[in-house]
């Protein structure tokens, strides 16, 4: 099943984890915002965006529902 995240802007406050954990999938812009660089995640990537998910400091990530 593909699996899809999100990045929520208004929280994103710029740390770089997400990037550091998971630099395939996120990327920060260059107003220190994380973006998403895939539609979907692929299976081999899912470890890396949890741990991505688990070290943001604000929460900013999570998992697309649906």
């Amino acid at each position: 099943m593909p699996r899809k995240v999100t990045v929520d802007a208004l929280a994103c406050e710029g740390h770089g984890r997400c990037q550091n954990n998971a630099p395939e999938v996120f990327q920060l812009d260059a107003d220190d915002i994380s973006r998403v660089q895939l539609d979907e995640i692929p299976d081999a990537l899912v470890a890396k965006v949890e741990r991505a998910i688990r070290t943001c400091p604000r929460q900013a990530i999570t998992w697309v529902e649906g």
